[in-house]
């Protein structure tokens, strides 16, 4: 006789979503590490800026350049803050989204826990019935020996 798994379509289901949240997932740790990449370039950027500004003061620096270096600035700041609140907002749905990817992962492995445990208890039963037919089988010759 076959095993037949019961709820074979509901693992194959479980597993889909499994693997739907682990593609999902992938793309939420992408889309942070680009959004903290840019991040670091405009940190990056502004600190490199600022050591060139200090050095170039040392030496003498126009006013006008000055304004133009603190007005870069600023906007690089303005940059930095937004930055900052889409890498949070980023980490936020990359964790939400391993979460989720944990909770299906915990989900495939209680039914894939019951089909281990459901084809044991089938091969313990498959086991019984055999040692069964055999003790009838045994039962059917010992019987026939003594009417002969």
């Amino acid at each position: 006789m076959r095993y037949q798994y019961k709820f074979d379509k509901i693992l194959s289901i479980k597993s889909r979503e499994k693997d739907e949240a682990q593609v999902i997932y992938q793309d939420s740790v992408k889309k942070f590490e680009e959004a903290a990449d840019r991040l670091y370039h405009l940190l990056k950027k502004k600190e490199d800026l600022e050591s060139y500004q200090s050095g170039r003061l040392v030496s003498g620096l126009p006013v006008q350049e000055i304004r133009h270096h603190q007005q870069f600035i600023g906007n690089l700041e303005k940059s930095i803050a937004h930055y900052q609140k889409v890498v949070m907002n980023a980490r936020n749905i990359m964790n939400y989204q391993q979460m989720q990817l944990m909770e299906k992962n915990v989900e495939v492995k209680k039914f894939e826990k019951i089909k281990e445990k459901d084809h044991l208890k089938f091969l313990a039963d498959e086991k019984f019935a055999e040692g069964k037919l055999m003790d009838e089988i045994s039962i059917q010759q010992y019987m026939n020996r003594e009417i002969r």
